[in-house]
């Protein structure tokens, strides 16, 4: 694709619109109230969110992870602590979220503090993920420079051996779950002429919401 081609990629937003007066007082009911709007209209995998980390010297990076739970405290999500996105919070706890949902020409972005789940909440998520799951969390030395793909398949075949079909296998301390406790909550719906709908909620202390509208 050339770049006059790449310039001209265009889609003009209609779906819906989006106001203040439209959107609840509370923004993780808001949010309650879009997700499963994404789920009834079979938005593919709409729980895949946006995951931006940085370091302290300002370097960022982003991936894409899956969200596995969401309440007032905060939106949970799972991954290795020794990761490059674990070790980042562990250095810097400011993280940042987005879900783009486009086929209904919506995106949510949420900003906050990262913290770890407790020892008890991870350990019971991870004992109801399938056994495959369990086990691949183990296989992978998450982020670590490997030979090749045939390090992880002879891992995976060791703990096949090791566990079996039935045997309970345990969570690996450097493995568990983060909550992002969000400060600033996003809504933005797509709109004729780029003169998107953008309702933002900022949290004012540590229980109230400030819900104002934002310039496209």
């Amino acid at each position: 694709m050339d770049k006059k081609e790449l310039q001209n990629l265009r889609q003009e937003y209609s779906a819906a619109t989006l106001s203040k007066d439209s959107t609840h007082i509370d923004p993780i009911k808001q949010f309650d109230r879009w997700f499963k709007e994404a789920v009834e209209s079979g938005q593919h995998e709409p729980n895949a969110m946006t995951l931006a980390t940085a370091t302290y010297d300002g370097r960022p990076s982003a991936r894409i992870v899956l969200l596995k739970g969401f309440d007032a405290n905060g939106f949970v999500f799972y991954t290795n602590y020794l990761s490059r996105k674990g070790k980042e919070i562990t250095k810097n706890p400011l993280g940042s979220i987005v879900f783009f949902w486009g086929e209904m020409e919506r995106q949510i972005r949420i900003e906050g503090t990262i913290e770890k789940l407790s020892k008890e909440q991870s350990e019971r998520y991870f004992h109801e993920r399938p056994r495959k799951s369990q086990l691949g969390a183990i296989a992978s030395p998450q982020s670590q420079e490997i030979e090749d793909r045939a390090v992880l398949e002879k891992k995976w075949e060791q703990l096949e051996t090791e566990y079996g079909d039935d045997k309970e296998i345990p969570k690996p301390s450097y493995w568990g779950g983060y909550v992002l406790k969000p400060r600033l909550i996003e809504f933005w719906q797509g709109r004729r002429s780029r003169l998107h709908d953008r309702i933002v909620y900022k949290k004012i202390d540590n229980k109230n919401w400030k819900k104002v509208r934002l310039a496209p």
